[in-house]
Order: structure tokens, then sequence, then C-alpha cells
């Protein structure tokens, strides 16, 4: 997630300046050839070409909204997720006691009891992170050598590689027992695997007697709304934006991009001898911005692809541990998450 209130010229270049290249050259070449070889049938009318343009910028502006709804929905869901655990580790701290038991329990046994359910939902919110960050066919990184290429460098400079180290390899064994981790990291869901494991878990704590059966139920209604979470991100990340919309938005800019240069150029030659050559600038910057469009909404269509526009899920599982490990009256807790470069992942 980006966290300044502007883009910086800099980045701006980055994400859209070897596309300034090519637009650049294009223009050039049509310009060149209008005004060298006077061929006529380069100068195409303004009228179509402005109706062209209007099509797909109403095209372009469909399919950013459709982006943006998937990106914000998807932060609505790490919301709700943030929530949710919030009420997971005050219910298990609350719920779990000697209340309905024969025989008391000591403290130390309460408190580790309560540890491992809450640890083992620290460890979901780093499984699932890690789940939603596994590329899919549609994403870029998974597209020809130049799109892939430019990806993984996105990834690098403002995305997951900021951050340099494994993070689900290095989190989950803090908040699993190691026989728990090693069975629970082969699943193929091993977040699903986790809830599952949360759920027998208060089964066992039910015919104990630690818990009653409202108790039981009302966990096992938050470990209800962790599946419909996890779904609803699953949702998002397996089903992509309909490429009819997503493919088709990347031809019709792209032909517009073409058609562009032979419309300006015969207008910009109606006002002398050198207003031809004005053309080239003008049409860069139109092309520009409707590549601009273009790619922002691509870009954003997926939020959990590992790029600087994604949600900050490892922001937010940090803020869920500390508050967790808070409520277990713990004071060693790591820190937040800084932003690096701008961008918070």
């Amino acid at each position: 997630m980006f966290i300044r209130k502007n883009l910086t010229l800099r980045g701006i270049l980055r994400f859209t300046g070897r596309h300034i290249i090519w637009m650049t050259a294009w223009m050039v070449t049509v310009t060149c050839i209008h005004e060298f070889f006077h061929y006529k049938w380069m100068s195409i009318p303004w009228l179509p070409l402005s109706i062209i343009g209007t099509a797909v910028a109403f095209y372009v502006g469909f399919k950013n909204n459709q982006a943006y709804d998937r990106l914000w929905e998807a932060r609505k869901i790490w919301g709700a997720i943030v929530n949710s655990s919030r009420a997971w580790g005050s219910a298990v701290k609350g719920y779990v006691s000697n209340q309905f038991v024969v025989e008391n329990h000591s403290e130390e046994e309460l408190y580790k009891i309560k540890k491992t359910l809450i640890y083992r939902h620290i460890a979901w919110l780093y499984a699932l992170r890690s789940q939603l960050l596994l590329p899919t066919p549609w994403e870029h990184i998974s597209q020809g050598k130049h799109v892939a290429k430019t990806a993984e460098r996105f990834k690098k400079n403002i995305g997951v590689g900021l951050l340099n180290d494994d993070i689900t390899m290095d989190e989950l064994p803090q908040f699993l027992d190691n026989d728990e981790y090693e069975r629970l990291i082969n699943y193929k869901n091993t977040a699903t695997q986790i809830i599952d494991q949360q759920a027998q878990d208060l089964q066992e704590l039910r015919e104990k007697g630690l818990i009653d059966d409202f108790r039981h139920v009302e966990l096992q209604k938050i470990l209800y709304d962790f599946y419909v979470h996890q779904g609803k991100c699953e949702r998002i990340k397996k089903f992509p934006l309909p490429r009819q919309y997503g493919g088709m938005s990347v031809i019709f800019v792209g032909i517009f991009i073409f058609l562009l240069p032979f419309g300006m150029v015969s207008e910009f030659h109606k006002l002398g001898e050198l207003g031809a050559w004005l053309s080239i600038p003008f049409s860069v910057l139109v092309a520009w911005i409707y590549l601009c469009m273009e790619l922002v909404g691509d870009y954003s269509e997926n939020p959990f692809e590992g790029l600087g526009n994604d949600i900050p899920m490892f922001s937010l599982c940090r803020v869920i541990e500390i508050d967790l490990r808070e409520m277990l009256g713990e004071t060693e807790l790591p820190p937040p998450v800084e932003a690096i470069n701008g961008v918070l992942m």
C-alpha cells in the first residue's frame, strides 16, 4: 500500500517511463512520414478519432471502477479479520476457566491453553497471507518475459521484496508446536487446517469442562467467521476480473494510441509550417494519460499480488499479533511494520 499523499515524479517515471519512450518514437515516426512524404492518406479526421477516444475512456473507466471495488473489498475483509481476531483473543481469555470443572486446573495450565489457542490463530494469519501471495496464471508475474520481469522488478523495489525474508517460514514455527507445524505445513491449504485444529481443541476443552455449551458455540461461531473471511479472500484471489474486460481494454487503448498521431498531426499541421511538430508532445501526453488509466486499473485488480498497491497484509498481521500477545500479558513484542520507500506491506 502506497502511503505517501502524492506519488513522486521518480515513482511515476519508474512505473510508466519505459512506455513514454516507445510512444514518443511512434509519434515522431508518424510525424516525419507525414511531413517528409506528404501522404494524404495519413490524415485521419478528428471526429471519428475523438469518438474512439471517448468510447475507450468509458471502457477503461468501467474497468478501473471494478478493479477498485476488488481492492476495497479486500481491505474490508482484512478489516473484518482484525475485528474477529480481537474478539477471538478476548473470548478465549474470558471463556476458558475453571467455572464448570469438578477439579480445578492451575492458572499456569489455563494460561498455556489460552496461549496455544491464541498463538495458533496468529499462525493462521501468517499462513493465510502466504497462501494469498501465491501467483495465479493471470497475474503479471505469470505472464510473458517482459511483463514478468517488470513485475519481478516491482516486487523487489515496491513490493514484498522489500522485506527480504520468508515471513511464513520465520513466523509459523514461533506460534505452532514443532510436531503441529510439521503436520499442518504439509497440507494443501494450511490455513484451513489450522482453523480445523482450533475446532478440535475447542471440542476437547468442552469434554474437559473448561468451557460450557454456550461458550463452545460462541467460540465456534468466531471460527466460522474466520472461514468466511478466508473464503472471501480466496474468491478475490482465485477469480480474476473477467478477462473480457481486463484484456480487451488493453487492445482498445493500444488501437487508440496507434491512431492518435494520424489525427493529431493533421490538425496541428493547420497551424503552420512547424505546427505539425508540436503534435508530438501533445500526442505523447494524451497517449500517456490513456495508458496510465489502463495501467492503474491493471495493477489494482489483484490486491494480493505482492506489489506496492496490495493490501498491507503483513502490517495487519503484525497489528493483530501485538494486540493478541498483549492480551496474554506479554511485554516483549515485535515492533509494528514500518513503511519502506513509501510502501507499507
